[in-house]
C-alpha cells in the first residue's frame, strides 16, 4: 500500500483550488445504479427517457455529486479528511460520454469546541466540459453547484 500525504488544517489556505476530471460512461452509471439501488428509468431505459424533457437517458445526479467526493477525498484537502456535509443544486443534466470536471475551492476555515474541531467550507462545482448530446447547449455549463463541509483530522 502506498503512503498518503495528509495535509493539516494549518497547511490549507482559503482560495486554494483543485479539479478532478472524468468522462462518464454508461457502464459507470449502470454500476452506480446497482450499488445505490436507484433504477429510475430516466437513467436506464432509453425508450422511457425519450419521453421525458431530457429526450435521452441522463447520469444519476448522485453519481455526478460523487465526483465532488473524489476531488475532496483525493486532492483538496485530500486523504484523511472527513466529508461532513454537502449543500448541492443540480442545474443541468450529465449525459453518457460527457467529460465533466469537479472543482473545489476553499472559501472558509473555522474551528469549534475551542479549536478542537477544525472545518473547511469548500465551494463545489461540477462543470460539463464536453457534452456529447448537445455541446452548444451544455458545454461550459454547471451540472451541479454548492458547498461542502469538511472535518479535518489533523
Amino acid at each position: 500500500m502506498g503512503k498518503y500525504i495528509e495535509r493539516t488544517f494549518d497547511d490549507i489556505e482559503v482560495g486554494e483550488t483543485a479539479v478532478f476530471t472524468k468522462t462518464v460512461t454508461q457502464p459507470d452509471d449502470t454500476l452506480f445504479a446497482g450499488i445505490s439501488g436507484d433504477f429510475n428509468p430516466v437513467h436506464i431505459d432509453e425508450e422511457y427517457a425519450k419521453s421525458t424533457m431530457f429526450k435521452t437517458r441522463i447520469v444519476h445526479g448522485a453519481f455526478t455529486s460523487a465526483l465532488i467526493s473524489a476531488v475532496l477525498g483525493m486532492k483538496l484537502p485530500g486523504p484523511g479528511c472527513i466529508y461532513g456535509g454537502q449543500e448541492i443544486r443540480f442545474t443541468n443534466p450529465v449525459h453518457f460520454g460527457d467529460t465533466v470536471s469537479a472543482h473545489a475551492e476553499v472559501v472558509e476555515k473555522y474551528t469549534k469546541k475551542e479549536g478542537k474541531l477544525k472545518f473547511l467550507k469548500i465551494k463545489t462545482t461540477v462543470v460539463i466540459d464536453n457534452c456529447v448530446f448537445d455541446a452548444e447547449r451544455y458545454n461550459g455549463k454547471n451540472a451541479a453547484e454548492g458547498f461542502a463541509t469538511i472535518l479535518m483530522m489533523r
